[in-house]
């Protein structure tokens, strides 16, 4: 069974969300330098890149990242495809075979931004309306191919909040460009960093024997 994965790379050049920290990773020491060992220093903010967000990131009384439950980061997901730069709305969730699915990762345009480097406002999100058809179907687990799955410019955060009001885990920074829309089985686990609104996190989706 072949592993996808669908992380991107920690790197000083890397796209950050506005106001966000900047990515900083640099020597702290090296063996050529005459050190006894390698070792590299990482400043980030804890959305950078690959990352998974827990309900107190936009919820204060929402539970923190330490202690997100685990089954839910792990288990069968189903990629969809969608083309287009509007925000992915109820209305365009209807018409997609989304079944049972509690694990659902949104494959976009937005993947083929992380080729183009800096950062990109005209992603695609996913809208208020269609947070809470997810919501209502009993998705818990959300994942977008990029920085965040709420549409620039926001000023309420209604995407966000619906869905980590209700507990769901949301997944944002994957690149999904080089899968087909599919069921997979997801692996996805943040740091367990205590009391933190959110982790970077390696992700990977692996094909299913029996597809």
């Amino acid at each position: 069974m072949a592993i996808h994965d669908v992380s991107v790379a920690l790197t000083d050049a890397m796209p950050v969300w506005p106001g966000d920290p900047p990515a900083s990773i640099r020597p702290a020491l090296r063996i050529r330098n005459g050190d006894p060992a390698n070792v590299t220093r990482i400043d980030i903010g804890t959305h950078t890149g690959t990352h998974v967000d827990a309900p107190w990131h936009f919820e204060d009384d929402g539970i923190t990242v330490d202690q997100l439950d685990l089954d839910v980061l792990v288990g069968r997901a189903r990629v969809v495809e969608f083309s287009g730069s509007r925000p992915i709305d109820a209305a365009m969730l209807a018409r997609v075979p989304l079944g049972d699915a509690t694990r659902v990762l949104f494959k976009t345009e937005n993947s083929a931004l992380w080729a183009r480097g800096g950062f990109h406002r005209d992603f695609v999100g996913l809208a208020p309306d269609g947070a809470r058809y997810l919501v209502d179907r009993g998705v818990r687990l959300v994942g977008i191919d990029y920085l965040s799955i709420e549409p620039f410019g926001s000023t309420d955060f209604a995407t966000h909040h619906t869905l980590l009001r209700r507990g769901v885990v949301i997944v944002e920074g994957l690149d999904l460009s080089n899968l087909k829309a599919a069921d997979y089985d997801l692996v996805v686990l943040p740091l367990k960093i205590a009391g933190a609104d959110g982790s970077p996190a390696r992700a990977i989706l692996r094909d299913i024997a029996d597809r």
